[in-house]
Parts: C-alpha cells; sequence; structure tokens
C-alpha cells in the first residue's frame, strides 16, 4: 500500500456514472439519509465526493447561506460534479477541492461531514479520521457509512476504534441499506 492517506483502492472515474442511476436512488435516497444531520446554514465537508450523488443533496439542505466543501483526489470528477452544481443550480453553495494523496488539506470548523463508501479506501485512516476531527467544530459530525460487499464487520470496527482513539464519540449511525454506519462526533 502507498505512503499517504488514500490507497490504491480509489475508485476509478470512469466507473463512477454507475453510482448515480435510478436504482441507486431508491437504495440510498440522499436526501432523505442526510436531512436529520444537515442544517440551513451549515458548512459540510464531503471527502471522496465523487460526482455529487451526495453533494446536491447536501447542497439543498445547507441551503442558500450554506456550503459544500466537495474534496477528491482525482479532478476530472471535480469537473464532473461542477458541471452537475452548475445544472442543479446550486454551484454557488458547492465548493471542489482536489486533495493530495497524503492530504485533505482542509480547515475549518465545519458542521457536518460525510464519509459515504470512501474510508475503506484510505490508506492512512488514523490521519484521515485526525484531519477530520480537527475540521469539525465542537459538537460537528461526521457520518461514516461503508459498504458491507467490500468491509467486514471487524474492519469497521477498527476505524471505529481509531475514531475512539482520536477523542471522537461513537454513535450508531443510520440505518443504510447495504451498508455499515456509525456517526462520529467531536466533543463539545
Amino acid at each position: 500500500m502507498p505512503e499517504g492517506i488514500l490507497a490504491d483502492a480509489t475508485c476509478p472515474w470512469w466507473l463512477l456514472p454507475t453510482f448515480d442511476n435510478p436504482l441507486r436512488r431508491l437504495i440510498h435516497p440522499a436526501d432523505r439519509i442526510l436531512s436529520e444531520f444537515v442544517r440551513s446554514g451549515d458548512t459540510v465537508l464531503e471527502p471522496g465526493c465523487g460526482k455529487g450523488y451526495f453533494t446536491m443533496a447536501l447542497a439543498r439542505l445547507a441551503g442558500p447561506s450554506g456550503r459544500v466543501l466537495a474534496i477528491d483526489l482525482q479532478e476530472k470528477i471535480l469537473a464532473g460534479l461542477r458541471r452537475r452544481a452548475v445544472q442543479h443550480g446550486l454551484s454557488e453553495r458547492v465548493e471542489t477541492m482536489l486533495c493530495g494523496p497524503d492530504r485533505l488539506g482542509v480547515a475549518g470548523p465545519v458542521d457536518f461531514a460525510l464519509g459515504f463508501w470512501m474510508v475503506h479506501e484510505v490508506a492512512d485512516r488514523e490521519g484521515f479520521l485526525r484531519e477530520i476531527r480537527d475540521a469539525l467544530r465542537h459538537g460537528g459530525k461526521f457520518l461514516v457509512a461503508e459498504p458491507r460487499i467490500h468491509v467486514s464487520g471487524s474492519n469497521f470496527e477498527r476505524t471505529l476504534a481509531i475514531a475512539r482513539d482520536l477523542g471522537f464519540e461513537v454513535e450508531p449511525g443510520p440505518r443504510i441499506r447495504l451498508s455499515r454506519s456509525a456517526m462520529l462526533a467531536k466533543p463539545r
């Protein structure tokens, strides 16, 4: 595995269109999954944003006074996300950032962060979770959802153990189809 935060397991840009289709909208209704956690005016961090399946919902929920920091390792993905934000009339709320292989490079404070089906791609989970923790405001939350098909229960528990060691309060996450989930809260 290479040095740095992100692993070779990073999903290639050309596979991402398969992640946004009518079936996915039935299985993972983004607005319904996220509406309990994001409020108007929030600043939201979305590492591994892909082409924006959840980004558009986050931007709608954050409202005109909120913003979404959508971060990815691949410029082609971010270019597609920017086009999509324009098409949805949300480009003023979505800021894209290209990260490096060993650092997200984001500063806070952010109110909420979403890591949907991407933490398993991270080579240095401790460094990644530390950077998320440092970006969150006190009381901020990070929803982690991982695919059951790729991430075993023991692997997911290792991620949660790292989060606890970093000072996160770990709570059960919402029920998300085909996923394991947890809510990581930065203490107030």
